[in-house]
């Protein structure tokens, strides 16, 4: 469905969002097929000095709604109906890497899983999310 040439430059122009400039998350791949970002544990901490849950979503759902977006092409918009993460490891320096890819691409729905892993290469958190996409409103 995609209709981008370049997905690094649809990133660069569409942006990233506030929440993910401020959680200091870091694209390294774009494209359909596989997407790669990567966020600082520091900053982003529970009060026990872990990587706070809620982060690993963030970086998860950053990942999948970029994709599922880059997939739905011009005059679309995916937007995100569901997501869950399973936390099987504690991240406490350094940074984390998610690697999105696709389990459907359809035409209305999407669904991605993310591995999260820490410096070390261990998986931290697993996210799957599911975006829907619809026609973009009228600017």
């Amino acid at each position: 469905m995609t209709q981008t040439s370049d997905p690094i430059d649809y990133l660069h122009t569409r942006g990233t969002g506030a929440l993910a400039e401020k959680m200091g998350i870091e694209f390294l791949e774009f494209s359909v097929d596989r997407s790669v970002a990567r966020m600082p544990v520091e900053g982003n901490t529970q009060p026990a000095m872990l990587l706070h849950g809620g982060a690993y979503v963030v970086l998860g759902e950053s990942l999948g709604s970029m994709a599922a977006n880059l997939w739905a092409g011009d005059g679309k918009l995916a937007v995100g109906i569901e997501i869950n993460a399973t936390h099987t490891r504690s991240a406490t320096s350094g940074w984390v890497t998610g690697v999105c890819t696709p389990i459907h691409l359809g035409r209305t729905l999407t669904t991605h899983e993310i591995a999260v892993t820490d410096d070390q290469g261990r998986r931290c958190s697993t996210i799957r999310i599911t975006n829907l996409i619809k026609d973009r409103p009228a600017a």
